[in-house]
């Protein structure tokens, strides 16, 4: 059998090492503390739950759905309003993507063809590269460095590179890194796309876990931000609905049109039961975002307290459901090791900075996806180990 030369881009890898190792540990009667997916633990709210859980039983929901209910696209509007102050259209600038992992991997077969460049920040969440992998694009990377706050320096980026360039991929608040982008950076981003006429992707997946009373708000309420591109937003971690795949497409009415257009031959749109729960969520009461953002907040002191005791010293994150530590000095950039010592020695799993990217060498990822008590377990565990000797 032959197959497609783009699956060399990917491979498992380290993460089959780690599942490996987390399958020997279990067997052998542990209990592993798995912090490397961001798989929230985090349910819906009852009234969320009750909504899909009503309209499941309903014989005549399970028909294709085709495109978005006129409920669903009000109701995001409505929530772009009340929550970020950006008046949408309901009809021409959303889109309903089945999860935003499905949507950064289409889109760019919407914009990018083969040998076209796409600018991708560095380290990144892997969807942001592999959908233009399959697009054929070439990628040029944005490294994120931290005495630049972990922002893009548009400044760095090579002018051929620039010029080359149909679509830039950014995504503030930052997954893996956790920085934030002030709005000066927001400016700037905007004038870049428009001196190289450059479609932007703002993945905005994470903007209401947010820390320290700090509020963070949507790339598109700047002026000319919906002239140059379209932002991604996701219901998977603010309202615990990971495993229904709902995510938003919104924005440049042409970019939304082109996903349409491409969906509307790959599948038959969101289950209906699904689309009404995702409007009941962004219309419905939001104190239970607040309480998802506490939840995450605590275990975010918890972990950075309880790692700082162990001489693992690290930046706390401002945002996200994530935490970006460099790996202690003894293991150099290797995070590969270390990652495989800490499942191996104290049955804690984390993902390896590798995995985002060239300048991912060196740190690891935790995600808050544990609660309170694990967490001070997982500590517990790495303190009996010789690894932060």
């Amino acid at each position: 059998m032959q197959f497609a030369k783009r699956m060399e881009h990917f491979g498992e890898g380290v993460f089959s090492e780690l599942l490996a190792l987390k399958q020997k540990k279990e067997a052998q009667g542990m209990q592993v503390i798995d912090l490397s997916v961001g798989t929230p633990n985090i349910p819906p709210v009852e009234a969320i739950r009750r909504v899909l859980a009503e309209s499941a039983l309903d014989p005549t929901q399970y028909i294709y759905a085709i495109s978005d209910t006129e409920a669903l696209q009000q109701a995001v509007a409505q929530w772009y309003s009340r929550r970020y102050q950006v008046k949408l259209d309901p009809n021409t600038q959303v889109c309903s993507l089945l999860g935003s992992q499905e949507g950064l991997t289409h889109i760019a077969l919407s914009i990018a063809d083969p040998g076209d460049t796409v600018l991708v920040p560095d380290p990144c969440y892997p969807a942001f590269s592999c959908g233009p992998m399959l697009a054929g694009a070439k990628l040029c990377w944005m490294p994120l460095k931290k005495e630049n706050n972990y922002l893009i320096d548009f400044d760095a980026i090579p002018e051929a590179d620039a010029k080359a360039a149909k679509l830039m991929v950014v995504s503030y608040p930052n997954n893996p890194t956790t920085a934030l982008a002030p709005d000066w950076f927001y400016e700037k981003l905007i004038a870049f796309a428009k001196k190289y006429d450059i479609i932007v992707l703002h993945d905005n997946a994470y903007s209401e876990l947010v820390f320290d009373g700090v509020h963070c708000g949507s790339f598109l309420r700047f002026p000319g931000a919906a002239d140059v591109g379209v932002e991604f937003n996701s219901l998977s971690k603010t309202y615990g609905m990971a495993g229904a795949r709902v995510g938003f497409c919104v924005g440049n009415a042409q970019i939304v049109k082109m996903l349409k257009t491409l969906k509307s031959n790959l599948d038959y749109g969101m289950f209906l039961p699904v689309q009404k729960a995702a409007a009941a969520a962004i219309t419905g009461d939001q104190s239970c975002v607040e309480r998802t953002r506490a939840a995450y907040e605590k275990r975010r002191d918890v972990l950075c307290s309880a790692f700082e005791a162990l001489g693992w010293h690290f930046a706390k994150p401002a945002a996200t459901m994530f935490v970006w530590a460099e790996i202690p000095a003894k293991y150099g950039e290797d995070d590969t090791r270390f990652a495989l010592e800490l499942a191996d020695k104290a049955g804690v799993l984390v993902t390896p900075g590798s995995a985002f990217g060239p300048s991912g060498k060196g740190h690891v990822r935790m995600a808050l996806v544990q609660d309170e008590e694990a967490l001070r377990q997982a500590a517990d565990r790495m303190r009996k180990t010789d690894i932060f000797a």
